[in-house]
């Protein structure tokens, strides 16, 4: 089994932890790898990404059909031999 030390802990977090450890009757070791089991067994959802996240704000209000205008077909160079 690995260790693990915790620096700088302030006050007010460790006393919290030990009145936590208190109320579940464990040390605050046992404790602290309690949080850490459950905080890493959680599975996360991977995060939608901008569209995602804005089609469903904007989804419950309806959609919207946009006109698709026909593409034309591309112009010749006004200068003869430019590169295409």
């Amino acid at each position: 089994m690995a260790n693990l030390t915790v620096r700088n802990l302030d006050d007010t977090l460790k006393q919290k932890l030990r009145m936590q450890a208190a109320l579940h009757g464990c040390s605050m070791e046992e404790e602290v790898r309690s949080i850490l089991r459950h905080a890493l067994a959680a599975e996360k959802e991977p995060s939608a990404g901008l569209g995602q996240r804005i089609r469903q704000r904007f989804q419950p209000m309806g959609g919207v059909d946009l006109a698709v205008e026909e593409r034309q077909p591309v112009r010749e160079s006004l200068f003869p031999g430019d590169a295409e």
